[in-house]
């Protein structure tokens, strides 16, 4: 066995002595179920924690990570999760919460090949094309790396609202607004994009589903 193996295992101990002796009925609680208000749909990135970054302990935050916190309509475990979220857990709050210096995005911007993973960096490169003519005049390239990081966030958030899951929350009358987030990792800090939806007004009529 590892040393590192070894140290994981030893630090859940240690993580388990020190919650019961905060609260002896700690996990019997956890275990009672689970009502958090938010899904947090994030980045596959280590150093992008949900429940840390938010300040929020365990069962209060429905969680959903993957390669640049990508919202793809054919994604099944992606859709799968937003729906239990949604119609089971009735969150109240969606947020993607992308991060500058993600990897998955700056590969977007290049044309190397990794490997598998191109298929899923080609979904960022679509929203790249949607955009290019801006990003295209940042002569910077560390700022358009961020301002490409920002409006993947703002796209996945927009196709958060063309979901049928999402649309059908909203005409049954549910509370639920989605949001946009850019963690900062050299400072911690949170931006909000701007990008909130609480119903489809803002949609493009195309995407309004009669339902």
């Amino acid at each position: 066995m590892s040393d590192f193996y070894k140290k994981i295992l030893d630090n859940n101990k240690e993580w388990v002595e020190n919650q019961l002796a905060l609260d002896p009925e700690y996990f019997n609680d956890l275990a009672k179920g689970q009502n958090p208000p938010l899904l947090w749909i994030g980045c596959s990135d280590s150093r992008v924690p949900a429940n840390e970054i938010i300040g929020a302990k365990p069962g209060e935050v429905f969680v959903h990570r993957n390669i640049a916190n990508m919202v793809i309509h054919s994604d099944m475990n992606m859709l799968s999760v937003l729906d239990y979220a949604v119609n089971v857990l009735k969150v109240k709050h969606v947020i993607v919460c992308g991060h500058y210096g993600c990897g998955g995005v700056k590969a977007a911007m290049g044309n190397d090949s990794i490997g598998i993973i191109d298929n899923w960096i080609r979904h960022i490169k679509d929203v790249y094309r949607l955009h290019h003519t801006y990003l295209d005049s940042i002569i910077n390239e560390n700022e358009r790396f961020n301002k490409f990081v920002e409006i993947n966030v703002k796209e996945q958030v927009y196709d958060l609202a063309k979901t049928s899951i999402v649309q059908a929350a909203w005409k049954s009358g549910q509370e639920l607004s989605l949001h946009g987030w850019v963690y900062g990792l050299n400072s911690g800090f949170v931006t909000d994009l701007g990008v909130n939806f609480s119903s489809d007004i803002n949609l493009e009529d195309v995407y309004q589903l009669k339902l």
